[in-house]
């Protein structure tokens, strides 16, 4: 499985990285990070979002992942912050399904603690263990390309347990949750018609 990782990013560089696994070992093809241009930035948001979504699309042709893996975004950012984080990933979205590219979220701790065994492992730490997951001679440079190879590796660890254990995918997953929404609904519309027959006087019987 080839996975294209992405650690999108509200100011500064978004990293990426594409990790490929045989399902025993897991090697480096390609990683990095955009850093936009001052002269980008002043020509407004939508220039520097047109960057990184050619940045991805060129990614994408080139290197044909089959699976896209993205942090998602924060919950403690301020509203600017994570409104800019979220055009950044809404651009990252686009650029996966204009190519046909599945795409997981995973948020920041899950891929602090599947990396490196806990969820507040700061940016030197996921370094040192992304080289060494991935046998890599040199530390990953800069963070944030550090930080896109883990959230790829994430996934392919991710799929591996869920292969092993047979735990539900995506699909079976959502089948169950509409499951449970129709459930619900129809116990909620249940309750509503037994409410309107108590009201005022004794509880009767009503059929469907």
């Amino acid at each position: 499985m080839r996975v294209l990782g992405v650690d999108p990013a509200a100011s500064g560089p978004t990293g990426y990285g594409i990790v490929e696994s045989d399902g025993r070992q897991c090697r480096t093809l390609h990683y990095g990070a955009l850093k936009i241009s001052a002269k980008k930035h002043k020509e407004g948001a939508g220039a520097a979002l047109q960057e990184v979504h050619a940045l991805l699309c060129g990614l994408i042709q080139e290197f044909a992942p089959e699976v896209m893996a993205v942090e998602s975004i924060f919950s403690a950012l301020n509203v600017r912050t994570a409104l800019r984080l979220a055009e950044v990933r809404g651009v990252v979205l686009l650029a996966a399904a204009q190519h046909g590219v599945k795409v997981h979220s995973y948020a920041p701790r899950e891929v602090k603690a599947t990396i490196a065994g806990h969820g507040h492992a700061d940016k030197r730490q996921i370094q040192i263990m992304v080289r060494a997951i991935l046998s890599m001679s040199t530390t990953p440079e800069p963070p944030d390309a550090a930080d896109a190879l883990a959230v790829a590796l994430c996934h392919l660890q991710m799929e591996q347990a869920r292969r092993r254990f047979g735990l539900p995918g995506d699909k079976e997953l959502a089948k169950a949750r509409n499951l449970a929404a129709a459930g619900n609904s129809g116990n909620a519309a249940g309750a509503v018609r037994m409410a309107r027959a108590t009201r005022g006087g004794l509880p009767r019987i009503l059929t469907a």
